[in-house]
């Protein structure tokens, strides 16, 4: 009986951190369709740019190259190739559905964020001399689709051992992989803040919504037997 309480504590918080994260989306989704972000947004961007030209972000004439590196891991062609090696390697050893469940939130997480561009089609800052874009501004794709990605990841490698110290490192280094794809999108110019934030948190909520399912169907022993789901 206690290990079936704890395991449904774990899902009631689970789903309280998935509540307050979307509410934290709408939130924000909020104040950009109504406009009372601009203020925000502006500045933070021009933080980003040489004062009195907008067009040029700071740094030396090496660091646009750089981030340019940095924000790929945040791209689809990218992510693309990594959740098929995961993938891959999950069914080679036999994790068939821990593999399905990777597919299910990241393929999920991308439509998620397609769709939400569509429907709030925001423009994109006028400061995109840096790089093409070609999509609406309204969540960040790379910054939502980096949480669902390196986060669902980072729980799969958790579930690989029982020391806290390497499950706080695998969670820690998928934090700051999503982190710095988000900024190098204000250094690029192609969004403003809240559109980073916004998909920062429903990035993550559809990850761990995803985790808390996979852990349920554990539980009921719908999982590949004798090992963790997306987290453990």
């Amino acid at each position: 009986m206690i290990a079936i309480s704890r395991a449904r504590k774990r899902t009631y918080i689970g789903l309280g951190f998935v509540a307050l994260l979307v509410g934290a989306f709408g939130l924000v989704a909020e104040d950009v369709a109504e406009g009372e972000t601009s203020d925000f947004d502006k500045a933070v961007l021009l933080a980003f740019r040489v004062p009195g030209n907008p067009l040029e972000p700071i740094g030396p004439g090496w660091l646009p190259e750089a981030v340019r590196d940095i924000t790929a891991l945040g791209s689809y062609s990218v992510l693309t190739i990594l959740v098929s090696l995961v993938v891959l390697q999950l069914i080679l050893v036999g994790r068939r559905s821990t593999a399905l469940l990777v597919v299910i939130s990241v393929v999920g997480g991308a439509i998620v964020s397609t769709v939400l561009k569509t429907l709030f089609d925001r423009p994109r800052p006028d400061l995109t001399a840096v790089t093409e874009v070609f999509t609406a501004s309204f969540p960040s794709g790379h910054s939502l689709t980096s949480a669902v990605t390196y986060l669902t990841i980072g729980a799969i490698l958790s579930g690989t051992t029982r020391s806290p110290s390497m499950r706080i490192f695998y969670f820690a280094a998928a934090a700051f992989i999503t982190f710095i794809v988000g900024i190098t999108r204000l250094y690029l110019g192609v969004h403003y803040p809240t559109d980073v934030i916004g998909g920062w948190c429903l990035g993550a909520a559809w990850a761990l919504g995803c985790f808390v399912i996979g852990d349920a169907l554990k539980r009921k022993g719908s999982f590949d037997k004798g090992q963790h789901p997306a987290i453990s």
